[in-house]
C-alpha cells in the first residue's frame, strides 16, 4: 500500500493516502491559490484523513493561517535564496496533535545544546568507502536495502519502477560501496527552479551500520549539490532516529521545527525533525 501522487490544474503537486492518513501540499503553484485550502478539506474530508500538511512559500501562509493551520518548521529564503518556506499543518483529529515521544524530544533538545558533536564517524570511512551517482543499474540493490531497512516508508521505495522513475525526473541517487558492494544509500530530491534539495532516503546495509556512512553520503552530495547551483538543502528526518538527527547536525545543519505525527516510516506514524542549511 502507497499513497498516491496528484497534480491540480495549474501544477501544484500533493501526496495523499490511507498509509500515512493525511494529505502532503508538496508544491504550491500560485493559480491554485485561490481555493486550494477548499480542495484540501474536500479531499480530506472524503477520505477521512487525520491531518493535512503543506510546504508552501511565505506569501500563502496567511491564507493558511486564517483557516487554522499552525506552523510546525521554516527554512528561509529557501526559494531561489529569496522566499521562505513554511511547513504548516491542519490536524483534523486532534488526536494526532498529541505525541507520545516526550523522551525523545527532550534527546533532542540535549542535542541542540552541545557545542561539539563528534566527528569521528564523519572522519574514519573516505579511504575505504567509494562513493558514487547510482544508476538504473542499481535498482535491485537499492531496492533490496531499502526492503531492508524500512518496514514501510511514505513513498513506495520498496517498488523498482517508482525508483526508476523518479531517477528519470529531478531525483539524483548516490551510493556508498565497498568491493563494488552497495552498502549505504541515500538520494537528492532536486527543485532546479527553486535551487533546493532535500537530502532524504538514507539507508545502510545492516552489515555496514555504525561506520558513518551516512555522514559520508551526505558531505559528497553536498559538493554535488553544489556544482548543480543548488542553494539551500533541507531534510524531514525521523524523531526517533537520534543517529540521523546527529548527522545533519554534525555538518551544521540548523534545526528548524518538529512536524507532529507526520510519516509512516518503519510499520507506525512519527514525527518529523526539519533540518536545513545553505550552501
Amino acid at each position: 500500500m502507497s499513497d498516491s501522487i496528484e497534480i491540480l490544474k495549474h501544477g501544484s503537486l500533493l501526496q495523499h493516502g490511507k498509509l500515512n492518513d493525511r494529505i502532503y501540499l508538496m508544491k504550491l503553484a500560485k493559480d491554485d491559490s485561490s481555493d486550494i485550502i477548499q480542495t484540501l478539506h474536500k479531499i480530506s474530508s472524503e477520505n477521512k484523513y487525520s491531518k493535512i500538511f503543506c510546504k508552501i512559500p511565505k506569501w500563502a501562509a496567511p491564507l493558511f493561517f486564517s483557516e487554522g493551520y499552525v506552523l510546525e518548521a521554516s527554512i528561509p529564503k529557501f526559494f531561489n535564496k529569496k522566499e521562505d518556506a513554511f511547513f504548516v499543518s491542519k490536524f483534523i483529529d486532534s488526536k494526532r496533535q498529541q505525541t507520545n515521544e516526550n523522551s525523545k524530544l527532550a534527546t533532542l533538545s540535549e542535542l541542540l545544546h552541545q557545542k561539539d558533536l563528534t566527528k569521528a564517524h564523519a572522519q574514519n570511512s573516505a579511504s575505504e568507502f567509494t562513493v558514487r551517482k547510482l544508476n538504473e543499474n542499481d535498482v535491485p540493490s537499492i531496492v533490496e536495502i531499502y526492503k531492508q531497512i524500512f518496514l514501510s516508508y511514505p513513498f513506495p521505495i520498496h517498488n523498482p519502477n517508482y525508483i526508476l522513475q523518479t531517477m528519470e525526473e529531478d531525483v539524483q541517487y548516490y551510493g556508498v560501496e565497498i568491493e563494488g558492494k552497495l552498502a549505504g544509500i541515500a538520494s537528492s530530491e532536486i527543485d532546479k527552479k527553486g535551487m533546493n534539495a532535500e537530502m532524504t532516503d538514507f539507508a545502510t546495509s545492516s552489515e555496514f551500520q555504525g561506520r558513518g556512512l551516512a555522514n559520508l553520503l551526505l558531505s559528497s552530495m553536498e559538493a554535488e549539490m553544489k556544482a548543480q547551483g543548488i542553494s539551500t538543502l533541507y531534510t524531514i528526518a525521523r524523531l526517533n532516529s537520534i543517529a540521523m538527527n546527529k548527522t545533519f547536525l554534525r555538518l551544521n545543519y540548523h534545526y528548524s521545527g518538529t512536524l507532529i505525527n507526520n510519516t509512516n516510516i518503519a510499520g507506525k506514524i512519527e514525527s518529523m525533525n526539519v533540518y536545513y542549511k545553505h550552501i
